[in-house]
């Protein structure tokens, strides 16, 4: 296995630049995810690593050996792309080994080499089909097991999963996460689905435009946003925001208030506010809950209640015209056009100071 490292990597078409100083460090053996919206960079970075993409600036190291000209094969990766990419005339036994008959390893070699990774990946009975006899989580695990013989140092996923429907991506996700754990590989994995990026990432890195907006544990970046697109982009629902007046600042805490929002202090989180200034306060819809004695810090009106079985989705229009959204008990009873109060704990939200 090995260490990857990025510093200043740059990437420009022409004048356009597309991906813009990036620094990353992948320990030995982590499973790293890029992720972020559409044309953030993030498969353009994968490529780059690959050697399928040539590197305008900055260094990219593998196992300690810079690897900016090496050829792709040269680099001890193996890639796993969106679409399957394996022969139709071939049976899977053929398409697992491919890449080894093409070195012209030796047949027992390779024959132990080819079971191992269908012992690994459970499709040993699959061995002697053609990839149209099988599903499309069969065909991905094909792919997957084409990388798994080669033995790379790092294993390249590009969003693996999206060409598959809900129940075999769940199938898929458990599937390449219990791979990460038996083989103890250094695994960089893309996707657009934070799902996937949460539950199995040991580090995940958020990317816009370019540009890393932070790298960190799930549950840091989750917990901890760095700043107003992590808070947005992680999480489901999405965060609600709010627009808020400074009222007070003190040294770990900053007084806020709005049309729709009673003053309520929260923590400052380190960031620094000015007193009479705009701000951002998020909430996780998590979080937001129905006031039992009616006395809430916001009054929201029931605009619409989502049933998804082990929770009802609320969607709020409070006073200042923004839209909000509560996540609440499967079992709540709420009528639309209603007005309710709402309250939620101070110490889990997030403030963010607006730039001037």
């Amino acid at each position: 296995m090995a260490t990857v490292k990025l510093r200043d990597i740059r990437k420009s078409y022409g004048k356009a630049e597309v991906i813009k100083g990036v620094d990353i460090d992948i320990d030995d053996g982590e499973f790293v995810v890029f992720v972020g919206p559409s044309g953030c960079g993030k498969s353009t970075l994968l490529r780059m690593i690959a050697g399928l993409e040539d590197i305008t600036d900055g260094t990219l190291e593998i196992d300690g050996a810079r690897v900016n000209d090496l050829e792709p094969s040269k680099r001890g990766i193996a890639m796993v792309f969106q679409s399957y990419a394996i022969f139709p005339h071939m049976t899977v036994r053929e398409n697992v080994a491919f890449g080894l008959t093409i070195n012209k390893m030796k047949k027992a070699e390779k024959d132990a080499k080819v079971d191992d990774a269908a012992r690994i990946l459970q499709m040993e009975h699959l061995m002697d089909r053609r990839p149209s006899e099988l599903s499309g989580g069969q065909r991905q695990r094909v792919a997957i097991g084409r990388a798994i013989v080669r033995d790379p140092k790092v294993f390249l996923f590009d969003e693996p999963l999206s060409n598959l429907d809900a129940a075999l991506r769940m199938d898929m996700r458990m599937e390449i996460g219990k791979l990460h754990q038996d083989l103890g590989a250094s695994m960089i994995y893309v996707t657009h689905d934070q799902v996937e990026a949460m539950t199995l990432a040991d580090k995940i890195v958020v990317l816009k435009d370019g540009l890393v907006m932070q790298a960190g544990a799930p549950m840091e970046l989750y917990h901890e946003p760095a700043n107003l697109f992590v808070a947005g982009f992680l999480g489901a629902p999405s965060m609600n925001f709010l627009k808020v007046s400074v009222e007070d600042v003190g040294e770990d805490w900053v007084q806020v208030s709005s049309e729709a929002l009673s003053s309520v202090k929260v923590p400052s989180k380190g960031r620094t506010f000015i007193k009479g200034k705009v701000a951002t306060l998020g909430v996780r819809p998590q979080y937001l809950m129905a006031a039992q004695d009616g006395r809430g810090m916001l009054i929201g009106k029931v605009i619409l209640t989502e049933r998804l079985g082990s929770e009802t989705v609320v969607n709020l229009a409070v006073a200042d015209g923004s839209k909000l959204i509560a996540a609440i008990a499967e079992d709540a009873v709420l009528v639309p056009g209603d007005d309710m109060a709402w309250t939620f704990d101070p110490a889990l939200t997030h403030a963010f100071p607006d730039k001037v």
